[in-house]
């Protein structure tokens, strides 16, 4: 049974106590769902959102509730920490191709301006490692010899294809406005992004590499596509991998799942087009390029996380909906959406653009 993608939005991305500062994460999820809702025949068979810092309780059901869906949709939400949004559309294709379901709205929601969590999560036994997640970035550049220099040119380069990509209107078609919003609030404070990367200080570690520059923010967005076996046409799910590694290198862990993937499918990294791989750092990016030869030309073409936003739970659905729109616009036929998480998993999902 074929598994297509045939409708994807999000909302506008903040800044933490910014724009959205007193907006919760599920009343960010329900103007996206019910935009989906609208343009379908039915109601979907179910509702699974990813979330990461809260506020607890099932957040997707709440969401669906607030963007008036039956209250006969039940709602499920996941925490896979940074790959929670990936793997909500994950399981969302997986319900629909055992035939469980036939229609499934999935995606992710993140308010880390309300978050109740004071601290990170614990998500490492302290005798295997923990740390923190720029520190944890600092050591896999440590380890791989990645420099300053190249995270910075990464990060310039993030910025300006992101600021490319929106002042062309590219991202005009998916936003969903929020009170009225809809403008991502990096769009709205645009940086002399060149003179910061030079200027700014180490983040984590006394002499590291790893700056507020060229590493993410924390964020407030939702985003959510439809998933669906009725239809013919639009970004067909081909398949999916998780995979778990050292928990003290997740920035690392795009690179076992991606490599799990290709071999799953009889694919090389050749044969993809279109990478969207979330920028929580730029170490990550320039790490899975380098393991796996992949042109940094065919990767986060529109921009990523570094400069647009990592609002956790909502990251991995949005790199689905920016190759939902961004594969038809570059005549793709393969695009492959990853993410490393915190305690060393990674997610990656294969997608092929059917016309």
């Amino acid at each position: 049974m074929s598994v297509y993608i045939t409708g994807a939005y999000r909302t506008p991305v903040g800044i933490k106590n910014g724009m959205f500062k007193e907006i919760g994460a599920a009343e960010l999820a329900a103007p996206v769902i019910k935009t989906l809702y609208a343009n379908l025949d039915s109601p979907p068979d179910e509702v699974i959102l990813g979330n990461v810092t809260g506020p607890g309780g099932n957040i997707a059901r709440l969401s669906a509730l607030l963007a008036g869906l039956p209250d006969t949709v039940p709602g499920l939400t996941v925490d896979r920490q940074c790959s929670s949004g990936l793997e909500a559309i994950r399981i969302g294709a997986s319900l629909i191709h055992s035939g469980q379901a036939d229609l499934i709205i999935a995606g992710g929601c993140e308010s880390s301006s309300t978050s109740p969590r004071p601290e990170k999560a614990i998500f490492s036994p302290d005798y295997i490692g923990d740390p923190e997640m720029g520190i944890a970035a600092e050591w896999l550049a440590a380890r791989e010899h990645i420099s300053r220099k190249e995270q910075d040119d990464f990060a310039i380069r993030s910025y300006k294809r992101y600021y490319e990509s929106y002042d062309q209107g590219f991202f005009q078609n998916e936003v969903i406005p929020v009170h009225g919003i809809k403008a991502d609030e990096s769009a709205v404070k645009k940086r002399p992004i060149e003179k910061m990367a030079g200027r700014a200080k180490a983040a984590f570690q006394t002499g590291g590499t790893v700056t507020a520059i060229n590493s993410s923010a924390h964020n407030d967005a939702a985003c959510a596509v439809t998933i669906t076996s009725k239809a013919n046409r639009g970004l067909k799910i081909i398949g999916s991998a998780a995979a778990g590694a050292d928990p003290n290198f997740p920035a690392a862990t795009p690179v076992p799942a991606i490599k799990k993937l290709l071999q799953q499918t009889c694919l090389t990294p050749s044969d993809i087009d279109l990478w969207e791989i979330n920028e929580a750092f730029a170490v990550k990016i320039l790490y899975t390029a380098r393991e796996l030869t992949i042109p940094l030309e065919k990767i986060n073409v529109f921009g990523g996380g570094i400069a647009l936003g990592h609002p956790y739970g909502a990251s991995g659905a949005m790199l689905a909906l920016r190759l939902f729109y961004g594969m038809p616009h570059k005549l793709a036929k393969y695009g492959v959406a990853a993410v490393g998480s915190a305690g060393g998993i990674g997610v990656a999902m294969l997608f092929e653009y059917v016309n």
